[in-house]
């Protein structure tokens, strides 16, 4: 599932969007963003509509579930 990030740079009025392919990058690209003060938007996915941070979480969580290994990279997050 592809998830779209909407977020808004510092002293900046434009809001950019990035894409991630998976909930795990998606984590990842949110944190990367509010490290960097950066505003977060919105988060949304097609079959998912729009979310929070908290459902992008339990998404990142039930992927890494169905991973084969049965942990994601970015599992310290979730």
């Amino acid at each position: 599932m592809s998830y779209t990030i909407g977020f808004q740079a510092k002293d900046q009025k434009a809001i950019l969007a990035t894409e991630a392919a998976t909930a795990n990058q998606a984590v990842a690209i949110v944190a990367a963003l509010r490290q960097s003060a950066d505003e977060i938007k919105f988060i949304r996915s097609p079959q998912e509509g729009e979310m929070g941070i908290e459902m992008l979480l339990l998404l990142a969580k039930e992927e890494a579930e169905e991973m084969p290994s049965g942990r994601s990279p970015l599992s310290p997050l979730i």
